[in-house]
């Protein structure tokens, strides 16, 4: 009995020093990946299921990792609600490390979403895409030019134009400071990476995270992969008569 009581308290002590996991469950919205599978991330990060899309949220940097989402395009033609704009911190997450409010203002940063507002097709999950945990610092002409029109908006009318679901992982890398007292990591580059099963196809977008940037081609789904360290376990049909 009391080798079973010290190993209970050894496993308690345990969790309380690995607040977070390097292995992603996601129990609850798997079905948001596909094939259920669950990207591989060399960094350790907190599950977030929301109704529309998942996200895998970095405490350390106080931003997403990735957050995935499932579109189609009976999903993006139905009526949408009015944007909310009412951001939370995420209550979810332990204050030590959360992102909040006071973080970004003043900051010079937009919120930017991972998962976006315009793909939200009712009013709790508009409500949901708004949770701090779904936002990284993004400059700001950024996210209102150039990542809103070259970036979300064509991956939306790609959506719409194809049979079936698209599977999309929006997310940032790289370091170039922080804002706030909890010192959210600024990221230096943004991505998204779009899987279309049906064609067996899978392309990224990757820009600075500037108010200067510019839009270059879209890289390879090996590429992204090289860039940000996390294999996302798409199942591609490679061809190997190449």
């Amino acid at each position: 009995m009391e080798t079973l009581r010290k190993l209970l308290v050894l496993t308690v002590l345990l969790g309380l020093l690995s607040p977070f996991s390097a292995f992603a469950l996601f129990e609850g919205c798997k079905d948001l990946f596909p094939q259920q599978q669950i990207p591989s991330t060399p960094e350790a990060g907190r599950d977030l299921c929301f109704d529309s899309f998942a996200v895998y949220y970095s405490p350390r940097d106080k931003k997403p990792i990735y957050t995935v989402e499932k579109l189609s395009r009976e999903q993006l033609l139905a009526p949408h609600p009015k944007r909310s704009n009412q951001f939370y911190e995420e209550a979810r997450l332990p204050l030590a490390e959360r992102s909040l409010l006071s973080d970004y203002r003043g900051s010079g940063y937009d919120r930017g979403h991972n998962a976006p507002a315009g793909d939200m097709t009712n009013e709790r999950s508009m409500a949901q895409s708004f949770s701090l945990a779904n936002m990284m610092p993004q400059a700001r002409q950024n996210n209102q030019g150039i990542w809103a029109k070259n970036v979300e908006e064509p991956t939306r009318l790609y959506v719409k134009r194809v049979a079936g679901d698209v599977f999309v992982y929006t997310g940032s890398t790289g370091n170039s400071g922080s804002i706030g007292s909890s010192r959210v990591t600024i990221p230096s580059h943004l991505y998204k990476l779009v899987y279309d099963p049906s064609k067996n196809l899978a392309w990224a977008y990757w820009i600075e995270n500037t108010n200067e940037a510019q839009m270059s081609p879209p890289i390879s789904y090996e590429e992204i992969i090289q860039k940000t360290g996390i294999d996302f376990h798409l199942p591609l049909k490679l061809d190997r008569s190449k």
